[in-house]
């Protein structure tokens, strides 16, 4: 696979139509998209649907990319403005959500690539020095987005249990990570964390 160090020339190859610069756009983004498309929309299925969106039209549209726009703002301005549209088809939008999700994608677009990639491979560390069952827990919660519900059936414990162990979890987290807790959190599963 082909690899892209600037932005510049990945998306001229986008422009002409190569197809390793589109392979390599869905290996570097997808995963990250579909982790920030979560935190606006608690529905996987839906979330995979606007990712897959944000795609086909990126490459629909590939000759109107500009060189000197970052790609990966891009990409997040999309899948908020596909958000959006698909939301609105549902329900109106409180004013009150409507400033939640806009300030979250401010975040997301003034958060570089550098810092973001950053804020995921501390997280990881992070989560991997929980004790094995918290961290089963918090990750069947936060990452595979199953309800405490789900997850105590899943795991044949109470509801209580689970509560218990994502607060801990959070705890952990907010004292490994310091300052940068409410950031990482704010960026990835886009809801106030838990005191």
């Amino acid at each position: 696979m082909a690899t892209y160090n600037n932005n510049e020339a990945l998306i001229q190859d986008l422009s002409k139509g190569k197809e390793e610069a589109y392979i390599f756009l869905l290996e570097k983004y997808h995963r990250k998209l579909f982790a920030y498309t979560l935190t606006l929309i608690d529905d996987r299925a839906l979330a995979q649907d606007i990712v897959q969106n944000v795609f086909i039209k990126t490459w629909k549209f590939r000759k109107k990319l500009k060189a000197n726009y970052p790609i990966q703002s891009f990409l997040y301005k999309m899948a908020y403005h596909e958000f959006v549209d698909e939301y609105r088809q549902g329900k109106k939008l409180l004013p009150l959500e409507d400033k939640y999700y806009k300030h979250m994608f401010e975040v997301v677009e003034e958060t570089n690539e550098y810092k973001l990639e950053r804020f995921l491979g501390l997280l990881s560390k992070e989560i991997e020095k929980l004790p094995p069952k918290c961290r089963e827990i918090f990750r069947l919660s936060k990452q595979e987005g199953l309800t405490n519900k789900e997850i105590s059936e899943h795991l044949s414990i109470s509801v209580r249990t689970v509560e218990v162990q994502i607060r801990k979890a959070y705890n952990r987290l907010r004292d490994s990570l310091g300052d940068q807790y409410e950031t990482v959190f704010f960026l990835l599963y886009g809801r106030p964390v838990l005191r």
